[in-house]
């Protein structure tokens, strides 16, 4: 049991290398930042277009199905090897820019947009769905309200559908977010020094885990408060359709 503490719960070791796994974990949440904000975008454009009405719409519809089917049966680790051996190939063949096969922007390295590049491409899948859903629970009226007052599907999709929509679906997108902070942690296979990466490298050093159990720690100072919100919000959505119910006679 004593060992047990002391690998797991050395608190000097955790307030000697606190700086070090604080650091790593401000890349965690960078890279939750630019990649959740680009997968809820990516997400929405993805399942605008599966909802594109007609026929001759179908291949459209039909490549973004395959997408989303694709990318959610494939790990993202799997992902990230594909993705980064590529750009940085393709980068060096002048196949394509540079500045996008391996990019620094805002002083951040190319792995570090790699792994926002991967999380991107498979989590706009997921969201796709999540997306997909809260469309398809919008009352079909709403649509033929909106056609009738002579609104495009474009426009009806815009100003009327996707705003209920997004609201509907907002404790489930957080759900995946939670999930994409976790996943930051698969980067560090590039050689991005996120949080879990400087945990193991303490850890590598002094034979100890204590760092590893500060980094958790982070993770759940932001993951528990979101679980809880998102509790409130699905909790606040069911009175909402609660009160909407017509009473028993």
């Amino acid at each position: 049991m004593d060992f047990i503490l002391e690998y797991y719960f050395d608190f000097n070791l955790m307030g000697d290398e606190f700086d070090g796994v604080l650091e790593g974990f401000f890349v965690t949440l960078k890279l939750s930042v630019f990649g959740g904000v680009a997968a809820l975008i990516w997400g929405l454009i993805l399942a605008v277009l599966r909802q594109l009405p007609g026929a001759p719409l179908m291949p459209v519809r039909a490549v973004v199905i395959g997408y989303i089917d694709v990318f959610r049966g494939i790990p993202m680790l799997l992902v990230l090897f594909l993705l980064s051996g590529f750009l940085s190939a393709a980068a060096s063949e002048g196949v394509i820019p540079e500045f996008i096969g391996q990019p620094d922007w805002f002083g951040e390295t190319d792995a570090f947009w790699w792994g926002v590049m991967a999380l991107t491409i498979t989590y706009g899948a997921y969201m796709a769905e999540v997306y997909r859903a809260g469309i398809e629970a919008v009352p079909p009226g709403q649509m033929e309200a909106a056609r009738s007052l002579g609104m495009s599907h474009g426009k009806a999709m815009r100003y009327v559908i996707v705003p209920q929509a997004v609201r509907k679906v907002i404790p489930p997108l957080l759900n995946d977010f939670i999930a994409l902070m976790k996943d930051t942690s698969l980067v560090s296979v590039l050689g991005v020094v996120e949080v879990v990466r400087a945990g193991q490298d303490v850890q590598s050093e002094f034979f100890n885990g204590s760092a590893l159990v500060l980094g958790a720690l982070f993770f759940l100072a932001v993951t528990i408060p979101l679980a809880r919100l998102v509790d409130r919000l699905i909790a606040g959505q069911q009175a909402r359709f609660q009160r909407g119910q017509p009473s028993a006679a």
